[in-house]
């Protein structure tokens, strides 16, 4: 291969290259990029001349990204997303969003946060009309439709794009009732002596609690007589004395403050920061590119602590 290094990757290879890794196969971004699955495969491999390295395994039934390829994937998307911003504010033009944008959120944050936010978002874009699905399972945006996800933590579909929006975390927290019934946890080990109360939400395994500890991941095993798939219920069974919770701080920090819940296990938590998560490059949707900052924005203006 060539490794001239000077040699930079043309905007037109990279776009061909993440084509191809969204849809799967060389014959399906020829197809939507209107093109010979020839001119697709001359493309990548100038790409990898270009790069001197190989970026995908290909074999008949699949395609997939070398150690080089998922570097290259990131950059890319930054490349081109950058190279369009670019072009966008040196012309001045940006395209009125309008259409139907189709949007999914898990349960309790959807309903809390994305809803008044894409309210605000159609109150500021009047032709744009927005559908706000919300769930407690994972969802596959592409093969369900979905133009946007909202998604809290940091587990992101290997072949999506993805923006993060704002950070967060969730931290262990009881009521000073229980507490005081029970005991204060001193170290991770001890909760095995208190009544956990167990979420079980999208593809997070059931009664385990990953937490960070000094960008050092723990896991430990919880116990606990009540369970469910709502976070809100949990959070109730929480407010009545019932358990130690692990919820994010957008939903407990007033309740932190208003001293009705208190926080245990300072040094432990656990990342549930919020991202965009997407199909489609923003350059190629104006109303997906509006969506996705307007978010950004929002939810920047109500960042937890």
């Amino acid at each position: 291969m060539n490794t001239n290094h000077e040699v930079t990757p043309l905007p037109d290879d990279l776009r061909v290259f993440l084509t191809v890794i969204r849809v799967g196969s060389f014959s399906g971004a020829a197809l939507e990029l209107d093109q010979s699955p020839a001119y697709v495969t001359k493309r990548i491999k100038i790409l990898e001349e270009t790069l001197g390295t190989r970026l995908l395994h290909r074999s008949p039934r699949r395609i997939a990204l070398t150690e080089s390829g998922e570097r290259a994937q990131q950059w890319a998307v930054r490349i081109l997303d950058n190279l369009d911003e670019f072009m966008g504010e040196l012309s001045q033009v940006r395209k009125a969003p309008r259409g139907l944008l189709h949007i999914c959120s898990s349960f309790g944050f959807g309903r809390n946060y994305v809803a008044p936010a894409v309210a605000e978002l159609s109150s500021a874009y009047p032709d744009l009309e927005v559908k706000l699905d919300v769930f407690d399972r994972v969802v596959d945006i592409v093969g369900e439709g979905f133009d946007l996800e909202i998604r809290v933590g940091d587990d992101i579909p290997d072949n999506h794009i993805s923006r993060l929006l704002v950070a967060n975390k969730r931290v262990i927290c009881a009521t000073p009732e229980y507490l005081a019934q029970r005991g204060t946890p001193e170290k991770l080990s001890d909760l095995v002596n208190h009544d956990c109360l167990v979420l079980k939400e999208r593809n997070n395994p059931y009664g385990v609690w990953r937490l960070l500890e000094s960008q050092k991941e723990e896991t430990v095993r919880v116990n606990g007589r009540l369970s469910s798939n709502n976070g809100e219920i949990v959070l109730q069974w929480a407010l009545n004395h019932r358990g130690l919770l692990l919820r994010s701080m957008w939903d407990v920090k007033p309740l932190l403050e208003q001293g009705r819940l208190v926080q245990v296990l300072h040094k432990y938590s656990q990342s549930a920061n919020v991202w965009a998560v997407y199909p489609t490059r923003l350059a190629d949707s104006a109303k997906l590119r509006v969506c996705v900052e307007f978010l950004e924005a929002s939810f920047s203006r109500l960042k937890a602590d």
